[in-house]
């Protein structure tokens, strides 16, 4: 138990450290000091700076992924979840996309380049958990290519975030999630 507190504590400090001054200019020394221990008591917990960087990372899906699974369990039907998730998840990522990208301020190329690795990663592990939440989600359904369906809906989901953060602009984002929905519901159906 004393383990997770220190290590959650290492996790909170980091995520404000780089937060506040980016990658690049975060310490061991930095994160050891905002929480009161030596730089060698982080040792036992994470190697490097990089391992450090990669637990907030996982940590801030954790929690999206978490406050996404909240609201898609409190909607009673199968279209109400998907459009809770499709809406929860694109304000959430609204919201979240400052943390994200302040990362990549002040990186030379090859910080980037591994930065961008890294970033893979962790894109690889969202979907993976949208995977697990979504076809949780369409249990009920018997249709064959129900991956083949989140797979669509995911990655509209994404184009759409990305046309709207083109456009600045989140207007249409309710009336296009409804219609992805109307469409995954007939998909569902057929």
């Amino acid at each position: 138990m004393p383990e997770d507190i220190i290590q959650q504590q290492i996790l909170r400090a980091a995520r404000q450290l780089f937060q506040k001054h980016g990658y690049q200019k975060v310490t061991m020394d930095d994160v050891a000091k905002a929480i009161g221990k030596g730089r060698s008591s982080l040792y036992y917990y994470y190697k490097n700076k990089d391992e450090v960087f990669d637990a907030v990372m996982i940590a801030e899906v954790d929690e999206i992924i978490e406050e996404i699974t909240k609201v898609v369990d409190r909607e009673q039907t199968l279209e109400g979840k998907l459009r809770a998730y499709g809406i929860t998840k694109t304000k959430i990522g609204r919201k979240r996309k400052s943390f994200f990208d302040i990362f990549e301020t002040a990186m030379n190329p090859e910080e980037l380049s591994q930065y961008t690795q890294r970033k893979k990663v962790i894109q690889k592990k969202i979907r993976k958990d949208e995977l697990v939440l979504l076809s949780r989600v369409l249990a009920d359904c018997k249709v064959e290519d129900k991956e083949a369906i989140i797979f669509v809906f995911t990655s509209s989901l994404r184009g759409f975030k990305r046309e709207w953060d083109l456009e600045n602009s989140y207007a249409r984002m309710e009336p296009a999630i409804d219609a992805l929905v109307r469409m995954t519901m007939l998909a569902l159906k057929s």
